[in-house]
């Protein structure tokens, strides 16, 4: 797939870096030396699928495949493999969290506004949308998606990680440079460069201030869920943007960021948010759960 627009590629030190937008997030791709020509290749490569699976998958856009099926009210649509993929892995999800996580809770930003400001909605608004939440309410059969009329599906929770493995994937395909793809803080690296490690920021938030843990990465991939950016605060608590789906709120006792370390980004992802969503048993639960972990209270 061509590149939509050029992408910025500069060099920083021994690295090629490259910068771009994608999926409401600045995007990155650090390369470990080689040629101008050979970065540009891999450049394109990485923002060129960025920019696929956004236009595919974006609930935003008219034309993407999760709107059609938002769109269809109630009439069966087909889906193609890499959709029928991610719509067992949510599926999965879904389980695994005993319901909290689940891509028909989309509906609930109806009355959330994860801006910084400090509305709340009340107990009506949510209890008006609940009815309108439920993998359990979708009739599934692979490939075939019914959703209920007046449903919607969002993907916004597996999407941008799934992305950073897909761009690595085809990255690597291109060039034997180590590499590391970071969509919005989540990542994943192909390999340690010659300086030994990635030298990776962390956002997170303590006592009502950021903060940046710095975490040394040789290959794998992190992702981190957390408030540091999207919340709402009001009457001294800060409700941050992952919602428990069973309930339409946040989970009570949620660490303020959570970051996993995994083989992929998706299980990275998905890992940090189910996390989340274990409020105080938060680290009880990735103990068991995880190789790599950090919390932030």
């Amino acid at each position: 797939m061509p590149v939509e627009q050029p992408v910025p590629l500069e060099r920083a030190g021994p690295l090629w870096r490259a910068r771009f937008r994608a999926m409401a997030s600045p995007c990155e791709l650090l390369i470990d030396g080689g040629t101008a020509r050979d970065a540009r290749s891999v450049a394109d490569a990485v923002a060129a699928e960025a920019w696929r699976i956004e236009k595919r998958y974006s609930r935003y856009r008219d034309d993407s495949a999760v709107q059609r099926i938002n769109a269809a009210e109630g009439r069966a649509v087909t889906v193609d493999p890499e959709l029928a993929t991610l719509l067992e892995f949510a599926a999965q999800c879904h389980a695994l969290s005993d319901g909290a996580f689940d891509i028909t809770s989309g509906v609930l930003r109806r009355a959330w506004t994860f801006d910084g400001g400090d509305r709340v909605p009340s107990r009506a608004d949510i209890e008006a949308l609940l009815p309108r939440v439920g993998w359990h309410r979708i009739d599934w059969h692979d490939p075939v998606l019914r959703l209920p009329a007046g449903m919607q599906i969002d993907l916004g929770g597996i999407g941008k990680e799934f992305a950073v493995d897909r761009a690595l994937g085809l990255a690597r395909a291109l060039t034997g440079r180590a590499l590391l793809v970071n969509f919005g803080g989540d990542l994943h690296a192909s390999g340690p460069p010659d300086s030994g490690a990635w030298q990776v920021g962390i956002e997170a938030v303590q006592a009502g201030r950021p903060t940046t843990r710095t975490i040394a990465l040789q290959r794998g991939a992190l992702a981190t869920s957390g408030d540091a950016r999207r919340y709402v605060q009001h009457d001294g608590i800060r409700y941050g943007h992952v919602l428990d789906a069973r309930t339409g709120w946040p989970a009570d006792g949620a660490p303020r960021s959570v970051t996993v370390a995994a083989d992929t980004c998706t299980q990275a992802g998905v890992l940090a948010t189910l996390a989340m969503l274990q409020g105080p048993k938060a680290e009880a639960w990735l103990e068991a759960q995880a190789q790599g972990w950090w919390c932030e209270r």
